[in-house]
């Protein structure tokens, strides 16, 4: 497969733009954005798809550690 060129690039990164801004404005309720999602993969290679995805997953989870904080999970306690 041949890299997308400057015009399928660019409809790639606003078909992920519009999905994401879907995705925000609805709690991450994936049901609600399906046609942003189905535009996003028609646009995009399989390939930035799982990238973009991974890449939101990751954003997300940066964004709850930096507002709560690092709370270590609670197991079993060593006696002292």
């Amino acid at each position: 497969m041949a890299a997308p060129n400057s015009a399928e690039r660019k409809a790639c990164w606003d078909s992920r733009d519009l999905l994401w801004k879907c995705l925000d404005d609805n709690d991450d309720k994936a049901a609600s954005c399906q046609k942003f999602q189905s535009e996003f993969e028609a646009n995009c290679p399989a390939q930035w798809v799982k990238y973009f995805t991974k890449r939101r997953d990751f954003l997300k989870y940066k964004e709850k550690m930096q507002k709560e904080g690092f709370k270590p999970a609670e197991g079993p306690q060593e006696a002292s």
